[in-house]
């Protein structure tokens, strides 16, 4: 597997060998290229019986090597309204977490500190030690001017029944509001759902244009997966619509609170009735526990709305949009170049891969329409992959007629030769993850292209450029790619970069089918 990994990057790194900086950097995921030293704790946000006091217990199952040597271990406790969640995770004390950055990260043990974060008041540690952030420490202390004891006592004595009287209308009014809100929801379920939105939404080539408010919205996501989805709708209003495809259209969308007025933001994909095998392929491929990464679209649930003869699929959202868009209005430096690349490869990898990053076996899973529209930037700016509805789980149990009856399938401009020519080797299923190196490849040629560190950038455009149509058919794409040898222009500044003297950056590559042909090789 670790070769497999390292196979994924370097050759979808094929168009940008010429300017690729720091093996450690691009490489970071591939297991083997650097040493890694810290195991700690890693799971998302998750609800705790931890109450802030003493020390507790983060109840964490999954352990994960840290990527970077200089990583360390961090925990989160937050508190909302008399609930509790715990967050776990490996991070770079040079880097900020939440808008903040990291204290007495040295330390052996993990010591909550509260801090103002920019989601609201957050108890954080740090540590350095294997596995330290299992293990919460709050330390509470009084303040100068401490009161003494009676007279603490005799303040709490006169003040009993005011505090018993304001519980009683406390009470009272919860009780009130609860029962306001119950009304409400009962009224909005027997009214049909308003869209809002002007009609001349963005138009993109697929469905998953636009996602997710925050690069750490789990918390909606844990609030979705609490309810019971085979028996009650998410509590969604549609907002803003934000992408246009051939199966479905994508909605910002309001997920709230069932007690509160509080909501969170998320992504809602609507397929019309008749494309129900495309949402049932993407559903069953998201409802993989193990397809779970941070470089892949962040899936809450599905839902069969017979009301609205719709069926939706609701997900995570990224105000940044698609790396399409993104790249058309926008250039991009060499460490955005370093980090879109590097989390492109590691989701293509994890896509790939047969076993999580846990070590726990899981079915390989192909794309099949990967291309830079299909891709979102997060906040962060690193990529995920999204648009699982030509996905293809390679299981064992697929035979060779279950292959050949998958068809072909994808974006003509992004396939790969062998695709165009209907000449997949059925017998090995690695041919299929191929062709999406051969595709992720041409996505790093655009990101390359819009990169101002290697010379003069020109406005962005596809691969192959005005060579092809702006939807060009399959035929087209075989005159092009088979018969013309024509492949995406690599500018003579990029193998001029001075990036490539210093750091010597040698590619090497398997027997891929595609690499091949990328390279001229006379089929």
């Amino acid at each position: 597997m670790e070769r497999y990994r390292s196979c994924v990057f370097w050759w979808g790194a094929f168009f940008v060998s010429a300017v690729v900086p720091d093996h450690s950097r691009v490489g970071g995921m591939v297991p083997g290229i650097f040493k890694l030293t810290m195991l700690c704790k890693f799971c998302d946000v998750q609800p705790s019986s931890c109450n802030g006091t003493g020390t507790c217990q983060a109840n964490c199952s999954i352990t994960s090597i840290c990527p970077d040597p200089d990583e360390v271990c961090v925990a989160i406790w937050r508190r909302n309204e008399g609930n509790y969640t715990v967050e776990t995770m490996c991070h770079l004390p040079s880097k900020p977490l939440y808008g903040l950055r990291l204290e007495n990260y040295n330390s052996t043990t993990c010591n909550m500190k509260e801090q103002e974060s920019n989601t609201g008041p957050i108890y954080m540690c740090s540590c350095r030690e294997e596995e330290c952030n299992e293990n919460l420490v709050f330390h509470h202390s009084m303040g100068p001017g401490t009161i003494e004891t009676p007279m603490v006592s005799v303040i709490l004595v006169s003040l009993l029944p005011l505090l018993v009287l304001a519980v009683l209308v406390a009470a009272f009014f919860y009780w009130y509001r609860i029962q306001q809100r119950r009304k409400v929801n009962e009224w909005e379920k027997k009214k049909p759902l308003k869209r809002k939105g002007p009609k001349g939404a963005l138009d993109c080539s697929d469905a998953c244009a636009i996602m997710m408010d925050d690069d750490r919205s789990d918390s909606s996501s844990t609030h979705a997966n609490s309810l019971n989805h085979n028996t009650e709708p998410l509590p969604l209003e549609l907002d803003l619509q934000v992408g246009k495809g051939r199966f479905a259209e994508v909605y910002k969308a309001k997920l709230r609170q069932s007690s509160s007025e509080q909501f969170q933001t998320v992504a809602v994909k609507i397929f019309p009735y008749e494309e129900y095998a495309s949402w049932k392929n993407e559903k069953d491929i998201f409802s993989d526990i193990d397809l779970k990464h941070e470089n892949v679209l962040h899936f809450l649930t599905a839902e069969d709305r017979k009301a609205e003869k719709q069926y939706w699929l609701i997900t995570a959202y990224h105000p940044r949009g698609n790396l399409q868009e993104y790249l058309t209005h926008h250039l991009i430096s060499w460490e955005d170049l370093q980090r879109l690349g590097g989390s492109l490869a590691r989701g293509v990898a994890h896509l790939h891969s047969d076993h999580t990053p846990c070590g726990r076996p899981k079915v390989p899973i192909v794309h099949r329409d990967l291309k830079s529209s299909n891709i979102l930037v997060k906040n962060d700016f690193t990529c995920c992959l999204c648009d699982f509805g030509l996905g293809l789980r390679l299981d064992n149990s697929l035979s060779v007629d279950d292959l050949a009856n998958s068809g072909q399938v994808g974006t003509a401009r992004y396939m790969a030769p062998e695709v165009l020519e209907s000449r997949i080797n059925l017998e090995n299923i690695e041919s299929f993850k191929q062709t999406d190196v051969y595709s992720m490849a041409l996505v790093l040629w655009e990101m390359t292209s819009r990169c101002n560190a290697i010379g003069e950038v020109k406005d962005y455009e596809p691969p192959f450029g005005s060579k092809v149509r702006e939807h060009p058919c399959v035929e087209s794409m075989k005159d092009n790619v088979l018969r013309d040898r024509g492949r995406p222009e690599i500018p003579n500044g990029w193998t001029k970069h001075p990036v490539r003297g210093q750091e010597g950056v040698q590619i090497t590559a398997p027997h891929y089918s595609s690499a091949q042909v990328h390279a001229g090789h006379n089929r």
